[in-house]
């Protein structure tokens, strides 16, 4: 079988995108060919399967040339391909709708996300089927929607094996983690509040925080100022370390050191950074509503709420180990050699 396949961005180094590029791979070892077509192309080493077609974002080219270009790609090789799959993009699937449909190809769209924009409503229209991560990650009232699970490699995010050192009489500091995009509806401030809350109220020293993360535009550059200085205002300085974010590849040392993953984020979706600390062992506290169904109450806060993060921080600095548990509801309902199996069986 031959896919095409539409992504915003391929490049192994990239911060936010770049756990596509596993996918792509996953997809080769399934496929006779893939045609992945990239809004913006950047450093790959994919298998020589996969061809890249770049619309040119990274040279600078126009949105209309970029159609043009999308246009042509699907003209040179939808004859042969089954279909069109494409990843969280319902504009890149409204612009493929018309060729589809003369070639007779499916076109299906993957969309993981709580909002539901007036692109999303006009594209649930054109395509075949939306497949998703979870009844919460597309929002629209539609019967071809279906949930498909999340895709996490849980051949790289695993525990560590090496046993870790107690934390006995407050000895060693207990470790916090966020790695999400610089934008506020990730709650970043949420967190930090939640900090100030146990540093400098309930006298938690024994505490500290990594957030991670690279800000890509001016507005992201500002909002990482802000944080800083939130952080710098609270005198958090020696327990809050801004870093840049990790290519996926990188992550899983960062979940293994942690010992707890903080994920504030109002997305409403399932979102993956939760399920590949979980598939590395890492304890999880979500304010994301998606994990109601799947995770205990105390791994759940409300969201916005700083101080009932602080005290589900709290109490999780004392909670037992149990990695392999966290691990066993990722490979069982969310490892992306099953997703990626069940994506192309939409294509059967």
């Amino acid at each position: 079988m031959k896919l095409i396949i539409i992504v915003q961005k391929i490049d192994i180094n990239d911060d936010n995108l770049s756990f596509f590029y596993r996918t792509l791979e996953k997809f080769s070892e399934r496929l006779d060919e893939v045609y992945a077509i990239c809004l913006s192309e950047g450093e790959h080493h994919l298998p020589k399967n996969i061809k890249v077609l770049s619309l040119g974002k990274e040279r600078g080219y126009s949105k209309i040339r970029q159609l043009w270009r999308l246009q042509k790609f699907l003209l040179a090789h939808l004859s042969e391909a089954r279909g069109v799959y494409v990843h969280m993009g319902p504009v890149f699937a409204i612009a493929s709708f018309p060729l589809a449909k003369i070639f007779g190809k499916k076109l299906i769209l993957w969309y993981a996300h709580g909002a539901t924009p007036l692109k999303l409503k006009i594209a649930e229209k054109l395509v075949d089927n939306i497949v998703t991560s979870s009844p919460d990650g597309c929002r629209l009232s539609s019967k071809k929607i279906e949930a498909l699970g999340q895709g996490i490699d849980t051949e790289l995010f695993r525990p560590v094996q090496e046993a870790r050192l107690p934390r006995e009489a407050g000895l060693l500091s207990f470790r916090l983690l966020y790695a999400a995009r610089l934008v506020p509806v990730k709650g970043h401030a949420t967190l930090i509040e939640a900090m100030n809350i146990l540093v400098n109220q309930r006298k938690v020293c024994n505490i500290n925080l990594k957030i991670m993360g690279t800000p890509l535009v001016e507005s992201e550059k500002k909002y990482l100022a802000d944080l800083k200085e939130q952080a710098k205002n609270y005198k958090l300085n020696e327990h809050i370390e801004f870093l840049a974010g990790a290519p996926h590849a990188k992550m899983p040392e960062y979940y293994q050191e942690a010992d707890l993953f903080v994920n504030p984020s109002s997305t409403g979706s399932l979102d993956k950074v939760v399920l590949e600390a979980m598939a590395a062992g890492c304890l999880v506290l979500t304010c994301n509503e998606a994990y109601k169904k799947i995770l205990a109450d105390k791994y759940i806060f409300e969201k916005g709420n700083a101080n009932d993060l602080a005290d589900k921080i709290t109490n999780l600095m004392t909670a037992p180990a149990d990695p392999q548990l966290r691990r066993e509801i990722v490979v069982k309902h969310h490892n992306l050699n099953n997703l990626i199996d069940k994506i192309i069986g939409q294509f059967s």
